[in-house]
């Protein structure tokens, strides 16, 4: 039987992430457009319609994608179409640029009307958003991550592991669940402050492969002793530290006598943040300089509570290629052991296949005073 798979990609979905916006939404996409930020969520598109392409062969799966003109989903999944025929939806003109939360919703709307046995969208929480206000649980839907900020439980852990769940869902063997839309208030979120909230509950292909759960934001026991652990036995002279987003690094700063931003990415060096809530080029800049010149990095970084990722999600500004530069054993975790407990592995989704295979296998945590433990990176 032929299946119909609907596809929208919010083209500036992501964008604003290396600069260190804490997200894309609205004008903030605008400002990252002016600045010449390179669009992040195309490539995601077309990964994954490469490998939803792949799994269909495989599966002997007969599927026509229905796409929105441009940017918005037909130009990527033509380009990586493969076996699949791909058909431009009508929902809106050509040229439409640049595009809107309003475009997202009227194309998710045509699909519903259209009768395609999946939406597949590409973007972050802001999207999901759309998505929900679109089409509610009347259509069953999946994300492929491509935002900022990727707190809801719609999402696939990857654009590759969205394929596998969108081939098994149309092939008929997997079931759909109830998972929660999840967002934040950007303009807490920018003071410092991760307030978040369940707008509502869409259809999704259950199982692995898909996001554990939205983010668990309360706190954790143990960090005052990873703190004082890192700042009396890891730091040494001159070393460079990236610090990452959370409230475990946020400990670390205040245990070496400074003060870093809760949501950002800053730089320490020698007693004082060199560099807060610093930008992707920041940041290279200063670890390149630093390593030619013979120094230490350390990358420190938490995992995002509920879900695991330790890159990708909500530090974008720390890059494949900086990531590259440092290289795996750069790479400090620190996150308590109930924290861990409640994680099946870590995560990384750079966006960089090179990078992600780097960093998968074993790392170490630090979970406690002098306490560490070795746990998977998928």
């Amino acid at each position: 039987m032929r299946r119909l798979l609907g596809f929208i990609v919010n083209p500036l979905a992501g964008i604003g992430g290396p600069l260190g916006f804490k997200g894309s939404d609205g004008a903030y996409a605008i400002r990252a457009l002016m600045m010449g930020a390179r669009l992040v969520s195309p490539a995601r598109a077309e990964a994954f319609i490469e490998s939803f392409s792949s799994e269909a062969r495989r599966r002997g799966l007969q599927v026509e994608v229905l796409a929105p003109p441009g940017v918005m989903g037909y130009d990527e999944a033509s380009r990586a179409a493969g076996i699949l025929d791909v058909s431009e939806a009508s929902c809106l003109p050509r040229g439409v640029w640049p595009t809107t939360a309003h475009d997202t919703r009227r194309c998710a709307r045509y699909m519903e009307k259209a009768g395609v046995d999946l939406l597949v969208f590409v973007g972050g929480d802001g999207t999901a958003r759309d998505v929900y206000e679109s089409v509610d649980k009347r259509l069953p839907v999946l994300g492929v991550p491509a935002g900022v900020k990727v707190y809801s439980a719609v999402f696939a852990v990857n654009p590759e592991e969205a394929a596998l769940v969108a081939a098994e869902f149309l092939e008929g063997s997997r079931g759909l669940e109830e998972r929660p839309v999840v967002d934040i208030d950007e303009d807490e979120y920018r003071r410092g402050k991760l307030v978040l909230r369940v707008y509502g509950y869409m259809l999704v292909p259950g199982g692995e492969g898909m996001v554990p759960s939205s983010k668990a934001v309360s706190g954790y026991s143990g960090v005052e002793e990873i703190a004082e652990f890192f700042a009396e036995e890891i730091v040494e002279p001159c070393t460079l530290l990236v610090l990452g987003p959370g409230e475990t690094v946020a400990r670390i700063a205040e245990r070496l006598g400074v003060r870093k931003t809760l949501l950002g990415v800053d730089v320490y060096h020698n007693g004082n943040i060199i560099a807060s809530d610093a930008n992707e080029e920041t940041l290279y800049k200063l670890v390149k300089e630093h390593l030619e010149r013979g120094g230490r990095v350390l990358i420190v970084v938490s995992p995002v509570g509920g879900q695991g990722f330790i890159f990708g999600r909500g530090n974008q500004q720390i890059s494949p290629r900086i990531l590259r530069l440092v290289g795996r054993e750069g790479v400090v975790v620190v996150a308590s052991e109930e924290k861990l407990r409640s994680l099946d592995a870590l995560r990384v989704d750079t966006g960089d296949r090179e990078v992600d295979t780097m960093l998968r296998g074993y790392l170490r945590a630090l979970t406690g005073y002098g306490r560490w433990r070795l746990i998977k990176v998928v």
